[in-house]
Order: structure tokens, then sequence, then C-alpha cells
């Protein structure tokens, strides 16, 4: 099955080779140790990155790793590079462009653009990332700052900043210590939730255009409000599934270079955060 992040969707990063264990080598344990081994890319049988092949008669080898294997330190040093991006993009965004939104809204349909390019490609581009996160930076930097000088909205950018933070912090405490434990379920339920969330979000925005007003109602008022705690937690869950695929690369050596998509994955996921908590902010303190 596949991540509900595309991003994670390519090379080695997909749910249906079910990967297992977090910074730890699969353990030896028979046929039944891990019933997606057969499928693992990474896995030792069929690794294009290991040293040799086993005889698949055999149990499972240990995991030797490798000198270019990723690491937790590669994956916290390029999402800490590509967010760095993102935040200096936003900083430009929020000093000249809050009154120019027309070229913001262009920066950002462009960094959507280059994303779609880079979750379908085969190798990570560390240009491309960093190009999509000072795009997306600008975008969210000039979105924050218009809303931020609207009425009853002063603060509320950093409201939403604090809020996405503190989401992350609590959904990696959780997963850490296994109160929200990705299966293949949850991943499901995730997905299915998901793809119900952007459709109903693109029927509003089709009655919003022919329509006018606010569509449906699920960007204000209580429906408004209940659609945004429920953005929230999909983007929180969508952290979960992050963490899961960043633990099953290192688990199973993935190469260092797999760290980017980690990097660029993680980014889309807390911009998601960010949309829906600076939107649930906005209904909360508005009219």
């Amino acid at each position: 099955m596949r991540s509900s992040n595309p991003v994670f969707s390519r090379r080695g990063f997909s749910r249906d080779t079910g990967y297992a264990g977090f910074n730890a080598p699969p353990q030896a344990g028979g046929p039944t140790a891990n019933p997606y081994a057969g499928t693992n890319p990474y896995a030792q049988g069929g690794n294009p990155y290991a040293q040799g092949q086993q005889p698949a008669t055999q149990t499972p080898p240990q995991y030797v790793p490798r000198s270019d294997a990723m690491t937790m330190d590669d994956v916290v040093t390029r999402t800490g590079l590509t967010l760095g991006t993102v935040i200096a993009g936003a900083t430009v965004g929020w000093l000249f462009l809050t009154q120019q939104l027309g070229f913001a809204v262009g920066a950002g349909l462009l960094a959507m653009v280059l994303g779609f390019v880079q979750s379908f490609k085969r190798r990570p581009s560390p240009a491309l990332i960093l190009a999509y996160a000072a795009l997306e930076g600008v975008f969210l930097g000039a979105l924050s700052g218009f809303i931020n000088d609207l009425p009853k909205m002063n603060g509320a950018p950093m409201q939403a900043v604090l809020g996405t933070m503190a989401v992350f912090v609590a959904m990696l405490v959780a997963y850490k210590t296994r109160i929200v434990r990705v299966t293949a379920r949850f991943t499901r339920f995730v997905m299915i939730a998901a793809m119900g969330f952007v459709l109903l979000s693109l029927v509003n925005v089709l009655f919003m255009v022919f329509g006018g007003g606010d569509g449906l109602g699920f960007r204000s008022g209580g429906l408004g409000i209940l659609f945004g705690i429920v953005g929230v937690v999909l983007g929180a869950l969508f952290l979960a599934l992050d963490f899961k695929q960043v633990e099953d690369g290192i688990a199973y050596g993935a190469p260092r270079e797999e760290s980017w998509l980690a990097a660029f994955g993680l980014t889309l996921t807390l911009v998601w955060i960010y949309m829906e908590m600076l939107r649930l902010i906005s209904i909360l303190r508005g009219d």
C-alpha cells in the first residue's frame, strides 16, 4: 500500500514494502518475523544496496550498515535546511509581497508544480526541493502577512506556527512511545480520510466559484471549525506516516540521498498543518 504522502511513494519509501523497526535491524526469526520481507526493496534478500546476496532458504541475515546509508542525522540536517529555506522565503513574502498577493499566488502555483515534478522523479533533486521550499515560503509569508493585517487577525500567523510546532512534537512523542502505531489498517484509514477531505474541499471550491459565498460552508462558522480541526488531525496522522517511512528507510539501509525525500515529505506535511491551523484560527478569531 502506498503512503498518502506522494513523495514517499517513490523509490523505496512505499508502505507496501512493510519495513519494520526504528534505527534497528530486522530480527531474525524465520519466515514469520517479517511478512513483508519478500517485497522489501531494502531487505537483504533483494536489496540492491546490500553487500552481496544470501540464499533464499536461509534465515534473513542481520543488516550490516553501509557507509553511504541514510541516517537520522542526514534526515534532520536536510529537513532543517529545507525548512530554513521555507522560513527565508516566508520572510521575503511577508516583508515585500503582503500587498501583492498576485505574485505570491503565482509563487505558490509554481511551488505546487515543482512539488509534483519532484514527487514523480525517480531520484531526489536537492536543487528542485530547495526551489520548492523557497517559493512555498514566499507564498506562505505573503498570505500570512496579509491575514495578519486584517481586523482581529494580528498575531494569528504566529499562533499557527506555534500550533504547528505543538502538533509536530505531540505526534513525535506519540509515535516514539508507540501510542500511535502505523499499521496497514491505520494507513488505509488515513488515505481514505484524506481522499474524502480533499474531495469535499474541491466540491466546496466549485460551489464557491459557481454559487458564490462560502460554498458548502466549510470555510466559516461551526462547520468550518469542524472542517479545520479535521484538517489538522489529518496532518498529524500524515506525520505519523512520514515518521514510519523515515524509520523504515534507516532500518533497511536506504541510500543517503533519500534523506532529501524525507525532508521534502516532512516539509509538505508541515505546510499542510500550518495552512489548516491558520484557517482554523482565522475562523475562530473572525466575525
